[in-house]
């Protein structure tokens, strides 16, 4: 692996022979496909979207990934290489903005090079605020899969403002593709995993953590006498205002700890 800090890492740079579209061997394909294999290898389903965000790390210039899934309201964060970016996942979901939200809307790649200042730092000032205090610079979102088959995103996370070049964006766009088949072929609630005790669905911990938000949205919508969109909005709010995430607000909301009233 040539280091991080190689010339052709730089936006703009040569990306060298063999670039993906060249028409040539593919070797960072090829690369990417070896690290991909050795990172999952042995690993039980539930464990494949961990190891990949893993080796998203390993093959980019980042310091963190997480991939997130899509669902009506808000994103769900599904899996993290570090608590970092888990952090910045569950930011971008708390605020419904940010460079996932952008990626699942436009169903194409969002790569924000420079959350400092300039045209990405105003596209999103409050999650680049927020993302820039936690240490990231810079963000890219590839989505998984594309427009109405678009299921969620691969998040990437810097520490330092630039871009991707052609090379490192097809190396993510490959990580992130194996990352759409293992989540399609992972098993459903219909499907428990015979390898399993209790026979649970592998998404009962993300489902759990939905549900609060719904039931929370629902009973913000009973204090308030609003719609489930205003009741979202309303708890999305209240989590960025005491800096807490949006499934922390929901679950004192369930808990009666935490009551909307009408203004």
């Amino acid at each position: 692996m040539r280091p991080r800090d190689d010339p052709r890492d730089a936006p703009g740079g040569d990306p060298g022979p063999g670039r993906a579209g060249g028409g040539g061997p593919d070797p960072d394909g090829a690369r990417a496909a070896d690290a991909i294999a050795r990172g999952v290898r042995g690993a039980e389903p539930g464990e494949v979207p961990g190891r990949l965000c893993e080796v998203a790390v390993e093959l980019l210039p980042v310091i963190g990934a997480s991939v997130s899934l899509r669902s009506e309201g808000m994103p769900v964060q599904l899996s993290a290489s570090s608590a970092q970016a888990a952090h910045l996942a569950q930011i971008q979901a708390t605020l419904g903005d940010g460079p996932c939200q952008s990626a699942l809307e436009d169903g194409a790649p969002v790569l924000a090079c420079d959350l400092t200042t300039g045209r990405d730092a105003g596209r999103w000032p409050v999650f680049a605020q927020q993302a820039t205090e936690a240490g990231v610079r810079a963000v890219y979102a590839v989505p998984l899969g594309s427009g109405a088959m678009c299921v969620g995103t691969l998040d990437l996370y810097r520490d330092r403002p630039g871009g991707l070049t052609d090379r490192q964006l097809h190396t993510a766009r490959v990580v992130a593709g194996v990352m759409t088949v293992a989540l399609m072929a992972l098993p459903h609630g219909d499907e428990p995993d015979p390898d399993t005790q209790d026979g649970d669905d592998w998404l009962s911990g993300l489902a759990t953590d939905h549900d609060d938000i719904y039931q929370a949205v629902g009973m913000i919508m009973a204090q308030l006498g609003v719609g489930a969109d205003d009741a979202l909005a309303r708890l999305r709010a209240d989590a960025f205002a005491h800096g807490r995430t949006a499934v922390d607000v929901a679950r004192d909301v369930i808990a009666h700890r935490t009551r909307f009233d009408r203004h």
